[in-house]
């Protein structure tokens, strides 16, 4: 019990050491994070503080002009921060231009400053869950620390969802680390730093992604020694299917009031893939109900989804379309946007293979999560696989040309890797049995990165 217990806190000790060493480098990039939309979403976080739509409005240009001053100097790794254009008295001028221009043509009301036409700022008046979420880091911190250690927070838990994830599915500690440490050091985690949406919402999708990982697991892991002592593992072992349920339904309606579309895409395509899962299963003549409760939960929460978006009056797939082919609707709307929509897809996913086969980091990545699938049998990869199938889904509604060498809107994708690779780490399972055994604790991991569907006799009693 001495052993295993100071095993369990070396894996806490190996957690809170890559935490920190992400934060250091990260203090390197304190500023100089803030794209286009930052401005949108921090009027509205002082609105709701309080300030007046004026007063919200100047704060956040401050911010953002000063922002836009720091070069791409950090060493932080997919930052991709443009150099200096224009001074901070021009960017200031410029937005402050705008918003008179914006206040005379009609865009007087709403939490967000008039940055725009009122249809386009209406998408930012539908995400007010990482507003809320930034006004007691700006009220107490102020603007740039503020936004600093919110997105710190924001990429520390979705890491930490991560290697709960990996450990639920019966993942080594090793494995659970490097889930982590993959997490924070690919777009994931720079996508978590920088003051958007975008990162709140991967993070409450990786919570999502640990209740679904419970939910298949169907009950708590009570062999051995797994659900005793302290640390991430223990408590990985023994949460059990209610605590999935309450996870995957608290994760994706809060991301419904963050981003709600990519809360729409990452329900449907849990529902689908777990549903797909479950017909394998069930030719294979395995235990698919676990399978289909998720699947059931999911759709349901899909539904939902849309219905209370619908029912909110928020901006749809239609619009979104407009959007991209009106330049946020400052041309007329097209009475049939869907033909020339379906080829700006061909225009993106060409440039976007293309830049692939230059850069092929993520083919590369993405290859070894085909290993890992092919190699492993864990409840992890279908999540994987519904993740990566969401990130696509979310970057194919918005086939822009400006979007091809960031990563925001396909983030999710990168969960694959994620959360896959590390599996690579484990050894595989030695026994074709019909359906996959519990894995077995030993000093504090698992023999192997598998886990059934359904409680089975532990492997080895």
């Amino acid at each position: 019990m001495p052993n295993i217990r100071k095993k369990q806190h070396l894996g806490l000790i190996g957690m809170l050491l890559i935490a920190v060493a992400f934060a250091g480098l990260h203090l390197t990039a304190v500023t100089g994070r803030a794209s286009p939309d930052t401005k949108n979403y921090l009027s509205y976080a002082l609105s709701l503080s309080g300030e007046s739509r004026e007063e919200a409005g100047r704060g956040a240009i401050a911010y953002s002009c000063a922002s836009g001053q720091h070069a791409s100097l950090s060493p932080v790794p997919w930052t991709n921060r443009k150099a200096v254009g224009e001074s901070e008295e021009q960017c200031v001028r410029r937005l402050n231009d705008s918003v008179a221009y914006w206040l005379r043509h009609g865009n007087t009301s709403g939490m967000t400053a008039p940055f725009a036409n009122q249809r386009f700022m209406a998408i930012f008046e539908a995400r007010p869950g990482y507003p809320l979420f930034l006004i007691p880091f700006v009220a107490v911190l102020g603007i740039t620390c503020g936004l600093w250690l919110a997105g710190l927070v924001i990429a520390l838990a979705g890491s930490v969802c991560v290697l709960l994830t990996l450990r639920a599915a019966g993942a080594s500690r090793r494995a659970g680390l490097a889930g982590q440490a993959l997490y924070l050091a690919l777009p994931t985690g720079t996508v978590a730093m920088n003051p958007l949406s975008d990162g709140l919402s991967l993070a409450l999708g990786t919570a999502v992604a640990l209740g679904c990982v419970l939910l298949l697991r169907d009950r708590p892991r009570t062999d051995g020694e797994s659900g005793t002592g302290e640390g991430p593992g223990a408590w990985a072992a023994a949460a059990g299917p209610r605590t999935g349920a309450a996870l995957v339904a608290g994760g994706l309606v809060l991301m419904f009031f963050v981003r709600y579309s990519q809360a729409l895409l990452l329900a449907a395509a849990l529902a689908g893939v777990l549903l797909a899962w479950s017909g394998w299963l069930r030719r294979e003549r395995r235990q698919p109900a676990p399978v289909l409760r998720a699947a059931g939960l999911c759709g349901a929460l899909a539904a939902g989804i849309y219905a209370g978006a619908h029912l909110l009056g928020w901006p749809m797939g239609q619009d979104s379309a407009q959007d991209l082919l009106t330049h946020h609707y400052q041309r007329p709307d097209l009475p049939n946007p869907w033909p020339e929509f379906f080829v700006q897809e061909g225009v993106f996913w060409s440039a976007w293979l293309r830049r692939q086969a230059d850069s092929p980091v993520l083919p590369v990545l993405l290859a070894f999560s085909v290993w890992a699938l092919l190699r492993r049998r864990s409840a992890v990869l279908p999540v994987a696989l519904a993740a990566g199938a969401a990130g696509l889904l979310n970057q194919a509604g918005h086939p822009n040309l400006g979007q091809l060498y960031g990563f925001r809107l396909i983030v999710f994708l990168w969960l694959l890797p994620v959360l896959a690779i590390p599996l690579l780490l484990d050894r595989p399972s030695r026994e074709p049995s019909p359906v996959p055994a519990q894995p077995e604790e030993v000093g504090g991991g698992h023999r192997d990165g598998t886990v059934g569907v359904a409680h089975q006799v532990r492997e080895g009693a």
